[in-house]
């Protein structure tokens, strides 16, 4: 052990210098200490004599490494367990995304079937949930994100006014920031900026903790006691959000068009009474009616796509965190997509 333990070529080269032997026997009774690098050697030098057909004698190892190499022949080696996956062709690999496709597809729509039933039973006061999750949900939707909502919305004002600001100066039509601020954030920006913040915050920690109850088996539990998972924690979720969502861009337009006041009365010298009378003079009822609603749409598409990602985690830790990514991006898709329709939709309608 002190000088390292002699190679399994030292033996190949013997048994490839001459006439094959008879046998191969290992003497090694008296040895008093030892580690697995001695089991490697052992190893080794029985598949050498397997190869060529010599039979290996190993009643002359310590009795410690023959107990360990009779435990690991007890269980051979699967065959194919190292081999390597053989190579798809492309058209496989479609195939196997179109599948996956197919799946998710079903998976999608099964959930929303789930949904809609708790819905209906909702509607029929006969779904099984608790208000105090309820009003902790409305709680974490609504005044817990008020924060980073204003801070957000008046960000995306200042820039809105500023980028405006400086193409309507040389025209002399700096007035006019007003009608481009009110305009983009009450139609646009404020529904939009409001849904992604909460995709991002809320949608993910819907997200994380249903994956978390689904890894330690608190869904299988409830739906074992004869409790509905869909209405007993994804109902106050999706409701939760609908009833805020609304209440969040209605703030988020009021300081969104305090931050283009910022630049208004700040860099452009207006009034700040002049700005404000402008954005009330350009903007109706259907700019305001048209955002709250694609903001309570955006909700939903946010608590559906937080609930589903939290259903379909893994049985690991780390598909928590998985479960939560995928949320987010899911949610924000659907609403980038949900934006293209509104607009398409309110240019057909003529509002």
């Amino acid at each position: 052990m002190g000088h390292g333990m002699p190679s399994v070529a030292i033996v190949e080269r013997e048994l490839n210098g001459g006439p094959p032997p008879r046998r191969v026997v290992v003497r090694a009774r008296d040895l008093r200490e030892w580690d697995s690098s001695l089991l490697i050697l052992v190893a080794g030098i029985d598949e050498l004599c397997q190869q060529r057909g010599i039979p290996a004698e190993r009643s002359g190892l310590p009795e410690g490494v023959s107990r360990l190499i009779g435990l690991a022949e007890t269980v051979p080696e699967t065959t194919d367990a190292r081999a390597q996956p053989a190579p798809q062709s492309w058209l496989a690999r479609v195939g196997i995304a179109a599948i996956g496709l197919s799946d998710a597809a079903g998976s999608f729509l099964e959930f929303l079937g789930q949904l809609t039933t708790a819905f209906v039973n909702l509607l029929r006061s006969r779904a099984r949930y608790r208000t105090t999750d309820l009003f902790e949900a409305i709680q974490q939707c609504g005044a817990d994100a008020l924060g980073i909502v204003s801070l957000i919305s008046y960000l995306v004002g200042i820039i809105l006014a500023f980028m405006g600001a400086v193409q309507l100066q040389q025209f002399g039509a700096a007035l006019y920031v007003a009608d481009l601020v009110g305009i983009g954030i009450v139609r646009e920006m404020g529904a939009m900026m409001t849904a992604i913040i909460m995709a991002g915050r809320t949608g993910a920690a819907f997200a994380a903790r249903l994956g978390t109850m689904k890894v330690t088996q608190e869904i299988d539990a409830l739906a074992t006691m004869g409790i509905s998972p869909m209405e007993f924690l994804v109902l106050p979720r999706v409701i939760a959000l609908v009833l805020m969502m609304p209440l969040l861009c209605l703030y988020s337009d009021l300081v969104g068009i305090l931050g283009g006041a910022t630049i208004g009365v700040g860099m452009l010298g207006l009034s700040f009474s002049t700005y404000l009378h402008e954005t009330v003079r350009t903007l109706s009822f259907g700019d305001l009616a048209g955002g709250l609603f694609k903001a309570t749409v955006y909700g939903i598409l946010i608590a559906y796509a937080g609930c589903l990602r939290g259903f379909q985690c893994g049985d690991s830790s780390s598909a928590v965190g998985d479960a939560a990514t995928a949320a987010v991006v899911t949610a924000i898709v659907m609403i980038v997509g949900a934006c293209g329709l509104f607009a398409l939709l309110f240019h057909v309608l003529g509002i």
